[in-house]
């Protein structure tokens, strides 16, 4: 038996990144995790930025406005965000984020998931946006990326430069507005069980271990014994 699980996320949502780590920390600890499929789905924070967004005004600045607080409650709001991610090993540096739009990054993602590399672009996308402060939406950061990750450069300029999975990313995106989906991250397990939100490693656990026992075929149940034959006679 093989259980899927889909992960809708977004580059520039740092609770998808601390749920990551979390994640990966439930799967480690699953006893089944060798029969654990992931998929990385799409989902946009902010679909109509522009490809890279100055700096200026600061991220605790754009925050505030965003979502409608004073810039002290988002200055604490980030410090928080980055002590949470630090205990999860995440090093973030909000100061250095340069915001932009999010899709292209998308696209190399299922790019990267044709040759069994999702997850390392995910991680590595994440990376470059919370911690090195590289604007995602830039063609030539994501060709580094592509590069790191060791795709053909060709493909990816050529991605980059068309409209290559678009249709499979808006899919997924209309997939989770289908599925009720109105914030990251979100996982749907076996494609019947949902998680919203980010959670603790043993939740995550829970949660795959209770769709496990649920989808598992029973076993079958002796109600009488008798005489048998077996290979080594009656």
């Amino acid at each position: 038996m093989r259980l899927a699980v889909e992960i809708w996320s977004d580059i520039a949502c740092p609770w998808c990144y601390v749920d990551k780590r979390r994640f990966e920390a439930a799967l480690a600890a699953f006893a089944h995790k060798d029969a654990v499929d992931v998929t990385w789905r799409a989902f946009e924070l902010d679909p109509g930025a522009p490809k890279v967004q100055p700096r200026e005004p600061s991220y605790a600045a754009r925050l505030a406005a965003k979502y409608g607080m004073s810039e002290a409650k988002a200055v604490a709001a980030i410090d928080s965000m980055t002590k949470t991610a630090a205990v999860e090993g995440i090093e973030m540096h909000p100061e250095t984020i340069q915001a932009g739009n999010t899709f292209d990054a998308h696209r190399l993602i299922h790019l990267a998931r044709e040759h069994g590399k999702g997850d390392a672009a995910k991680e590595r996308l994440f990376r470059a946006y919370f911690t090195e402060g590289q604007a995602v939406g830039d063609h030539a950061a994501l060709a580094a990326v592509g590069a790191e990750l060791g795709l053909d450069a060709a493909e990816v300029s050529a991605l980059l430069d068309g409209d290559r999975f678009a249709r499979e990313v808006r899919d997924e995106e209309l997939e989770a507005q289908q599925l009720g989906i109105r914030g990251v991250p979100f996982f749907v397990i076996a494609g019947r069980y949902g998680v919203s939100g980010a959670q603790p490693a043993d939740a995550l656990r829970a949660a795959l271990t209770q769709a496990w026992t649920e989808l598992a075929p029973p076993p079958v149940a002796v109600v009488a014994d008798g005489p048998t034959c077996g290979p080594d006679g009656c």
